[in-house]
């Protein structure tokens, strides 16, 4: 199986073919840096705005490799027992009791309850466990929400694909995880963990290319719809909004107007399901002013 996988990606037009496939629209540059990955086993940090597709590359690439997909979502605060391992602490209480009550002596007890048994694997250790059949893929998503002192934590696995635990040693990957890292650029990523990875920024697309997406991911929908909303949003992402509104949130947003049972754009629906499409009020307060109306006919005028 797995050969017949790698076969089927030995040129960067398979990736791409095998991307389209998933429903994901990748341009050369992405398919690049994904094939480049495959084939060298490094670790592929991806950088852009939110809602560009970059934790869809992940769940896309395990699609291929029929594998699975482990996800570590960081946040401010991350820490080994949240990302890598902790001490089923229950399990080890209940444990040592029951060898009291046998008169197990203490050494024993403690050489029982720190050992594989009571150890609960998290993502981190998940993806370098030895005994996985196949290499998963780790997905580290929005690793710029962590702190550097995790980020500092990372560089032994993304160096060696191995994690040392005191109390039973150091564990190593048979066949190193195929890693994706995303980054919404809300601090700089260390120079150190840079050079650990491949890179590529995931700029919003072009207007010819999310209408592609569009159709890609939502077969059936009108086409002069849709060619409206990218217009639409394509207009919207050169205004100084707070958050300009991603791929994603333009699936949103066309979702609820057909919800709303719109075939076109028209000022009042379009005003009333903004909410779908753009996520802070000072940005809809601004969209939503008295040139809504002039914008929309700018767009059904140019579709």
């Amino acid at each position: 199986m797995e050969q017949e996988q790698e076969m089927s990606l030995e040129t960067i037009e398979d990736v791409q073919r095998a991307m389209f496939a998933q429903d994901y629209i990748a341009d050369r540059g992405l398919a690049t840096a994904v094939f480049l990955a495959l084939k060298q086993r490094k670790p592929l940090l991806l950088e852009g705005e939110p809602g560009v597709g970059k934790t869809e590359v992940a769940r896309v690439l395990a699609a291929l490799l029929d594998t699975h997909l482990i996800r570590l979502q960081c946040y401010e605060g991350i820490d080994v027992n949240t990302a890598v391992y902790e001490w089923n602490y229950t399990r080890q209480m209940l444990h040592i009791r029951l060898m009291e009550a046998g008169g197990s002596g203490q050494q024993e007890e403690l050489k029982q309850i720190f050992g594989p048994d009571f150890l609960l694997q998290r993502p981190l250790l998940q993806a370098i466990d030895p005994t996985n059949e196949k290499a998963p893929v780790l997905l580290i998503d929005e690793l710029d929400r962590s702190d550097e002192e995790f980020e500092a934590y990372l560089l032994e696995l993304l160096s060696d694909f191995q994690i040392t635990i005191p109390e039973i040693g150091t564990i190593r990957a048979k066949e190193p995880p195929f890693v994706i890292l995303t980054s919404n650029r809300t601090r700089e990523i260390h120079d150190a963990l840079r050079r650990r990875c491949l890179y590529y920024w995931i700029d919003f697309p072009t207007l010819e290319k999310e209408y592609a997406i569009i159709l890609a991911r939502m077969p059936g929908i009108p086409e002069r719809l849709a060619k409206q909303v990218c217009t639409f949003v394509r207009e919207l992402r050169s205004v100084d909004l707070y958050k300009a509104p991603g791929v994603a949130e333009t699936l949103d947003w066309i979702s609820s107007l057909l919800a709303l049972k719109q075939m076109d754009l028209v000022e009042g629906p379009v005003r009333d399901s903004l909410g779908a499409l753009l996520k802070y009020q000072d940005d809809i307060l601004k969209v939503g002013g008295s040139d809504l109306g002039k914008l929309i006919q700018k767009v059904r005028g140019a579709s």
